[in-house]
Parts: C-alpha cells; structure tokens; sequence
C-alpha cells in the first residue's frame, strides 16, 4: 500500500507516471504544471471540460518538455467518423502530434467494433500510442480488463462509492504475472465532486476530510496507480500533492473515510455529470460488440 512521488509503470501501456493526475481545470498556469513535472507529476488529463487557460498552460510545458509528460485525450464520440477529427481538434489546441493515451469516455456497455477499430487506426497512425476507456457500470470493467486492446481503465473510486473494490479490482488479480500483464487502472471523482469536503453532509462527531485524505483514500488501494485532480488553483493542487508527502492510510483512516462517506452519500445520492452521455448511449444504440 506505499506510494509517494517515485512514477510508476502504468499497467500495459509501460507509461512511466506519477501517482496524482492532472486534469483540465481553471486556474492553472504554466508555472504550475511545470513545477509539478518537476517533481514526477507528469500525467495530464485534457478530458471532456475543456478550460482554454489549461490547454494553454499544457501547449506551452509540452512546447519545451513534451517527452517528459504523460497527456491524455478523451473522446465521448459515438460516430466512428468523429473520432479522427475529434482527436486532431484536441491535439491542434494542445500543439502536440500525438497523445499517449485516448481514452474512449464513459462506454457502460462494451462499445462497438466500430469504434475500437477507430481508435485503433488512430494509435496506427500515430496520433496515439494507446487506448484506454472509462466506466460507470463497475460490471462491465470485467471485460475490459480482459481485452488486450486496452491499456488502462479510467473508473470511479472514492470513500462514497466504493464498489470497485469488490466489482472491479478483483478482476485485475487474475492477471498477477506482472504489472505489464493488466491494464493500468486511474480513479476519479477522489472527492466525490466536493461532496466529500462538505461539512453539511458530514457525520456528526466525524473530523472533516482534507482534499489530501481523499486522493490518500484512493491511492491507498493497491490497485490503484494514478488517482485523478481537478484543482481550481495553485493552493488546490498543492493540497493535492500533499497527499504523496503523507503517503497511505491506515486501517483507522480508511474506516473513517469509509464512515464520512457512507453518511455523504446518503444525504446527497444521486450526483453525475455524464447523463447527456449515459442518454445518447441508449438513443444510439451504443452497447454491443458489433455494428
């Protein structure tokens, strides 16, 4: 269960990264990225919002150490035809030739041929050098961690919604020969969207949670490698960071996580952001292995 700022190899991908993930958010500058680099935090995460002061601060550290950071482009398509353009509009604004990873977003059900064969003829190219997708149905994560084609999965993991301890993590042991043999595996959501640092829904008689004890929370699991930040400012990131200064919990932490975010979760159930998603999936008819 140890972990701090040494980078680690991400599941089949061989990616070298560090253990907290940048993603795109207001408020960063260059500066701060490239301070985080500095220290191993190379893993950067230009998902589904967009901020342009992000994109502009990532453009500007790539311009001079592109080698040095791990970038990831996700895509929510479900028109095969979209992706390729979809993922050159991406690389355009970040001024990079290729991302090292594409992450196909929020795929509850297997997506179809079509689009893996998309983001393959995309790694073919050489515009990414792996794939890699996201999940909310936990069930589903079997099937993608089996599949070779995918180097890293992207899934929900934090004090109120713990499942995957038990839904998907598991599912990674069977393929124990080696870190190389098993995808690499990036959680999200470590705060619950906030909800987790909000003392309207704490417990009463709980001490309230730092942003720290929630990414220490997720990195705590042995299986989980990278876990994701959206900071809105410097002080945001460094209390992130602060979580691989501390470094894991123990068994007495993570019950009290566990505690705070039971009672979380009850008094705030249903919090998502990908509904739109979730609707266009079954409006097109996105499950499935063919089509």
């Amino acid at each position: 269960m140890a972990f701090g700022w040494e980078q680690i190899t991400l599941g089949r991908s061989g990616l070298r990264v560090g253990r907290i993930g940048v993603s795109t958010s207001g408020g960063l500058v260059a500066r701060d990225l490239e301070e985080a680099l500095d220290r191993g935090i190379n893993y950067f995460y230009w998902g589904s919002l967009r901020k342009k002061e992000f994109g502009a601060a990532m453009r500007d550290v790539a311009r001079r150490r592109r080698k040095e950071m791990v970038i990831v482009v996700q895509s929510y398509t479900r028109a095969a035809f979209y992706m390729s353009p979809s993922v050159n509009s991406a690389l355009g604004e970040l001024g990079i030739d290729y991302c090292d990873l594409l992450l196909l977003g929020m795929w509850n059900d297997t997506p179809p041929e079509r689009i893996v064969d998309a983001a393959t003829a995309i790694v073919e190219s050489g515009r990414a050098k792996h794939v890699m997708i996201s999940c909310h149905q936990r069930t589903t994560f079997a099937k993608y961690i089996a599949d070779p084609r995918y180097a890293a999965i992207m899934v929900r993991y934090n004090a109120a919604h713990p499942g995957a301890e038990k839904e998907v993590f598991p599912f990674l042991a069977a393929r124990s020969e080696g870190p190389e043999k098993r995808p690499g595996v990036v959680s999200y959501t470590a705060t619950r969207w906030g909800g987790l640092l909000n003392p309207k829904l704490l417990p009463e008689g709980e001490p309230a949670p730092r942003a720290s004890d929630c990414y220490r929370f997720a990195l705590s699991h042995p299986d989980v490698d990278v876990v994701l930040c959206g900071p809105k400012n410097r002080n945001e990131l460094d209390e992130a960071l602060r979580a691989l200064d501390r470094g894991p919990m123990s068994e007495d932490e993570l019950a009290w996580m566990k505690r705070v975010g039971k009672a979380v979760r009850a008094a705030a159930p249903s919090q998502s952001g990908n509904a739109p998603v979730m609707w266009l999936d079954k409006m097109l008819g996105a499950g499935g292995s063919s089509g």
